[in-house]
């Protein structure tokens, strides 16, 4: 579908990578892997033909329709949150303008066994088969189906875009984008600005989407779930395995391995043949045989270990004071917000070393309890704190309070005190501010790395309850893993908001969960949770589906029409029957293509023929209609 042939980005005459080349097939599903810089975003920049490579070629069929969601994009204003996300079908649009145009012309044209007039009817084919994938006989169940599955309430649908947060309007940007219905979708971390609800309902969409995905993510459940195939970039190049990316750190593994063992007997016969040189050099009738020697050393391709990103945080939380048995109590708590309720109230307790995790759709009220239980707002009811509890909070923006005009090491320093101010670039260095890093201001530093000098300063104080309002933000798989397990250890009380499933696993035990105006406690952990909020939504859905439907009218058949009943019957049985052996040639047809597609001295061969993509396409469109056919026929079969 997409083909990468000896692909080169130069940035100031230094490679970010070189002579990458791949191919992107149909429905593959693809996660990107590789240290920060490693030029991820920009690999996906390049298929969405929204930068050039320096050298090389991207090649696709011009039919291929891209997808692309950057993680910063501008956002329009002037339109309700479905007037905006209709603006989705803007190729239903132009394909029903067609489709219009077309009509009219082969009402009047003749010349039924020319080429002009077969080309008309294929593409009037083509057109009602991309109308179908793109839905366009649905498009308003579409556009409410997709919003509210990324966590839009239906009377939400109607506010201005305007009245949303940067998060939300980016929620509608991926419903527009998935509404579009690409062949390939490009996704630049797509759950950062949604909850835990609303990447599950991502998950399963893409489980089943027509078309090839790329995404990035730091999210190792959400890659785990989508992708079957991890395309890594490390030293300038590229390593392709077939696999999630779970079992892609396995392999990785095995491969560095591998590399350390070649590298270390390489080095033997480096050193050995180094010996022989240093033995005969010197000796007239040895030196051409040492001379051999050096020219062979030198001809010698060394072996090379990829640089691959294994630092991350290490650390361990200081020994917590000791507090009462009761560290919280909840009691008829609330809030209100400019007139709007966001919940009320709610009541539980949390004893000493629970680590409960706060979970639900985002503005449900989740950093609000964490706001109100810091003393940050103002609220109704009681939220209040044990004996002797020390409480950290971490904000979820944490990293913007930071005085931006300070260096990494006074920002930490001003705040130590005693032996631990002996102990700051050790502490520093355990987050990976490492040598000249220390120096640097604060206003320079990246998201990823101003998260983890936030989170450097909870451990200036032995505090005993930690809260933590989406601590992982910024930070990638790795570093997220290692604070996770320093959390683990924590003895402590802990009280973590999170939409990070995998971060979540193991660690809370107890879950409140904020939804619809109340708080309700879950004695499970975020996976049994998740799987009974997946069966509420299914139950919902048949809700809804039950409501929608109509009780089927009886009708009274006479004995006349019993034989042209059947007559009828026959002959539509007769068609359905015609099309599942169309489909399953077509079927046939695409497997065999697909097939030979993925091996590249097949493909190098087979798109050196123009038509190679036009007809491959032209099958799966007819494949499409003809599925739209059978299915027309077995409800026609149904109804008669």
């Amino acid at each position: 579908m997409i083909s990468v042939n000896n692909v080169t980005v130069a940035f100031g005459g230094s490679p970010l990578f070189e002579n990458i080349s791949f191919l992107i097939n149909p429905k593959d599903r693809i996660g990107l892997a590789g240290k920060n810089g490693a030029g991820k975003s920009t690999m996906l920049k390049l298929l969405a033909m929204e930068q050039n490579p320096t050298s090389g070629s991207i090649a696709k069929p011009n039919e291929c329709k891209i997808g692309y969601l950057p993680q910063d994009m501008k956002h329009q204003a002037g339109r309700t949150v479905l007037e905006e996300t209709a603006t989705a079908f803007i190729e239903i649009q132009i394909l029903e303008k067609r489709l219009e145009e077309i009509n009219k012309e082969l009402e009047v044209r003749t010349d039924y066994e020319s080429d002009a007039y077969s080309k008309l009817i294929t593409d009037l084919t083509d057109i009602h088969a991309r109308l179908d994938i793109v839905g366009a006989g649905n498009r308003d169940q579409e556009i409410e189906k997709v919003l509210r599955g990324l966590g839009f309430e239906r009377k939400e649908l109607n506010r201005q875009t305007s009245e949303f947060s940067g998060g939300w309007r980016m929620r509608i940007e991926l419903g527009k984008l998935l509404l579009q219905k690409p062949d390939v979708l490009l996704l630049d971390e797509p759950t950062n600005h949604l909850d835990i609800e609303a990447i599950q309902w991502l998950e399963e969409y893409l489980e089943t989407y027509h078309g090839s995905v790329m995404l990035i993510s730091h999210d190792k459940h959400f890659l785990d779930s989508v992708t079957n195939r991890t395309i890594e970039i490390v030293n300038k190049k590229i390593y392709d395995y077939k696999s999630n990316y779970s079992k892609y750190l396995v392999l990785r593994a095995e491969r560095m391995e591998s590399q350390e063992n070649a590298a270390k007997n390489q080095q033997k016969i480096i050193d050995q043949t180094q010996v022989l040189i240093d033995k005969n050099r010197a000796k007239a009738s040895k030196a051409a045989f040492a001379q051999s020697l050096i020219k062979k050393l030198e001809r010698m391709e060394r072996v090379q270990i990829d640089d691959v990103e294994t630092g991350a945080i290490r650390f361990k939380f200081p020994q917590p004071a000791h507090s009462g048995k009761i560290v919280l109590t909840v009691e008829n708590a609330g809030k209100e917000y400019d007139g709007k309720r966001i919940f009320s109230d709610a009541n539980f307790i949390i004893t000493k070393g629970e680590k409960i995790g706060l979970v639900g759709r985002n503005g449900e009220g989740k950093s609000t309890m964490m706001k109100m239980i810091g003393k940050k707002i103002s609220f109704d009811g009681t939220v209040q704190l044990g004996h002797s509890v020390f409480p950290g909070y971490f904000e979820q923006d944490q990293e913007e309070k930071l005085d931006v005009n300070k260096t990494v090491f006074e920002t930490i320093d001003d705040l130590a005190v005693g032996d631990v101010r002996k102990q700051i670039r050790g502490l520093l260095g355990s987050f990976l501010f490492q040598n000249d890093d220390i120096d640097k201001k604060v206003k320079v530093l990246s998201g990823g790395e101003r998260g983890r000098l936030a989170l450097c300063k909870l451990l200036l104080e032995p505090y005993n309850l930690l809260m933590l309002d989406e601590p992982t933000n910024h930070l990638d798989i790795r570093s997220k893993e290692v604070l996770k397990n320093a959390l683990m250890e924590y003895e402590g009380t802990m009280i973590i908001v999170s939409h990070d499933r995998d971060f979540l696993t193991g660690m809370c035990t107890k879950l409140y969960e904020f939804r619809e105006g109340k708080v309700k406690e879950h004695l499970c952990d975020i996976t049994e949770f998740m799987e009974l909020r997946k069966l509420e939504r299914m139950d919902e859905l048949k809700s809804s589906i039950a409501v929608k439907e109509e009780p089927k009218k009886v009708k009274v058949v006479e004995p006349a029409e019993n034989a042209e009943q059947e007559k009828l019957q026959k002959q539509i049985k007769s068609k359905i029957t015609k099309a599942e052996n169309d489909i399953e040639a077509l079927e046939k047809q695409i497997a065999d293509w697909d097939a030979k597609l993925s091996d590249t001295t097949f493909y190098t061969e087979m798109t050196k023929d123009p038509n190679f993509f036009n007809n491959y396409n032209a099958a799966k469109a007819k494949l499409d209609a003809k599925m739209k056919e059978w299915e027309d026929l077995c409800e026609e079969l149904k109804a008669s």
